[in-house]
């Protein structure tokens, strides 16, 4: 995979910015786990938007690659470790999620904000459902606290979802303006 200076450059950008969304963050304490409501889930999005699924998808690799590798820009820490804690498939699903926004708003080539929330929120689909069975299997798997499916989708999907699409509108808002200026100022946006 060939990559320009300016799209390494706006990819490290949005996987900084994941790192700063880490950190902007209301802590959750639940029964079984304490959820971490952050904006990460935000630049994911403009990620997925602005820098298409080729590049968007890298950006989050790149913020997930750097949190494994020891550096604590995951909202509870780093290190290799973290793949064995059950909120690490929301990170996953951060990587499909980008990947499916960007995917879906390149075919689309939407112009209005309405069209802008579909590739939204089939990446909020994709990254809760992602997150909901990875926690299932590691509670179930690796912690061996027996856990069923409608407690995960109950109690750590459904309490942050309406904030996370309410932040898909946001992000669509910003994407509808944001992306005609970009290709107009750089000569960059979504790409294929």
């Amino acid at each position: 995979m060939k990559i320009t200076t300016k799209e390494l450059t706006l990819t490290a950008l949005f996987a900084a910015l994941i790192v700063v969304g880490a950190f902007l963050k209301v802590d959750i304490p639940l029964p079984l786990y304490t959820m971490h409501f952050t904006l990460q889930w935000f630049f994911v999005l403009l990620a997925g938007f602005i820098l298409g699924k080729k590049l968007g998808t890298l950006s989050v690799v790149t913020y997930i690659a750097i949190g494994l590798a020891g550096v604590p820009v995951f909202a509870a820490g780093g290190g290799i470790g973290y793949v064995l804690r059950p909120g690490f498939g929301f990170l996953l699903g951060f990587v499909l999620a980008a990947y499916l926004i960007g995917l879906i708003t390149d075919i689309l080539n939407p112009v209005k904000l309405w069209q802008y929330i579909i590739p939204a929120t089939i990446g909020l689909v994709a990254y809760y459902s992602v997150g909901a069975v990875y926690f299932y299997l590691i509670k179930n798997l690796y912690v061996g606290e027996a856990v069923s499916f409608a407690v995960v989708v109950v109690q750590y999907c459904l309490i942050t979802v309406l904030p996370d699409f309410i932040l898909c509108v946001i992000a669509a808002g910003f994407a509808k303006q944001l992306i005609p200026v970009l290709k107009k100022a750089v000569g960059f946006g979504v790409q294929a």
